[in-house]
């Protein structure tokens, strides 16, 4: 079964917690594929991870890149995992694909849209439902992040 982790953002956005914890991953030499839910959001995501640090970036990639299976990261609007990740990062409340063949999924919802809320309950119920183990974690004022029971 996959570890599902589910991040509840309140107090900071995707774009300023996505990126490390995509780091982490790499260090940890995962490789992951990220799924959000436009085309929009992919492609100012896809500007960010360049940029994010000044004194370096996340190597990564997206379709119009090509070679998909050289990505360490890679960034999609669909169920896809092309670059064969091990771990699978959903966001923007995009429905959870099969999670068949993943070490790890993170699932990271806004807390201040209701909507998102809901659809991480929905989420939350159906990956323990299929015997996934799940955590939730809060981010703490000092912007660590904490699992809570």
């Amino acid at each position: 079964m996959t570890d599902v982790f589910f991040y509840h953002l309140e107090r900071q956005p995707l774009e300023r917690v996505l990126p490390e914890l995509l780091d982490k991953c790499l260090q940890r030499r995962w490789r992951v594929v990220v799924q959000v839910d436009s085309e929009e959001r992919c492609e100012a995501l896809d500007a960010q991870l360049w940029t994010y640090r000044q004194e370096g970036f996340l190597p990564h990639g997206t379709a119009k890149d090509g070679r998909a299976n050289a990505q360490p990261i890679y960034l999609t609007t669909g169920a896809d995992n092309p670059n064969h990740a091990n771990v699978r990062f959903v966001a923007d409340g995009t429905e959870m694909p099969d999670l068949t063949g993943y070490e790890r999924a993170v699932v990271i919802f806004d807390g201040k849209d209701p909507a998102a809320l809901e659809r991480a309950r929905e989420s939350w119920k159906a990956a323990k439902a299929a015997g996934h183990a799940v955590t939730y974690w809060q981010q703490l004022p000092d912007g660590r992040w904490k699992a809570k029971e």
